[in-house]
């Protein structure tokens, strides 16, 4: 039995990779770790590759879970993405973009393409 608030993070997982699924992007892994941290959902649309941070929020009280990826998430997104591109052991560029799906617990879903870049 998982903790409740593991168990809200599933399902809101669960709810943004059926949203995702349904506007045509394919699962290619859930839960991606390393010693950086976590990537929710690795999805592919055409020939991009897109991260996935899913932020679930119970109201917007303290803001919305968009506002809460702040720059240290991103860079532990981009630190773990880096692992994972190396981990496919492939000498393929893939185009990467990075979206965030938030969700409020009145079930309210928004989706963000391109939330931020990486800067080089």
């Amino acid at each position: 039995m998982k903790a409740p608030h593991l168990q809200t993070g599933e399902n809101a997982e669960n709810q943004a990779c059926e949203f995702l699924q349904a506007q045509g992007l394919t699962l290619i892994t859930r839960n991606f770790r390393c010693p950086h941290g976590e990537i929710d959902l690795i999805m592919q649309d055409g020939k991009t590759r897109v991260i996935v941070e899913v932020r679930y929020r119970k109201n917007a009280k303290f803001g919305n879970a968009l506002e809460s990826v702040t720059k240290t998430k991103q860079n532990k997104l981009i630190a773990t993405t880096q692992i994972y591109l190396e981990s496919l052991q492939t000498q393929e560029l893939l185009p990467i973009r990075f979206d965030v799906i938030g969700i409020l617990g009145n079930g309210q879903l928004e989706w963000v393409k391109n939330a931020f870049e990486v800067l080089t």
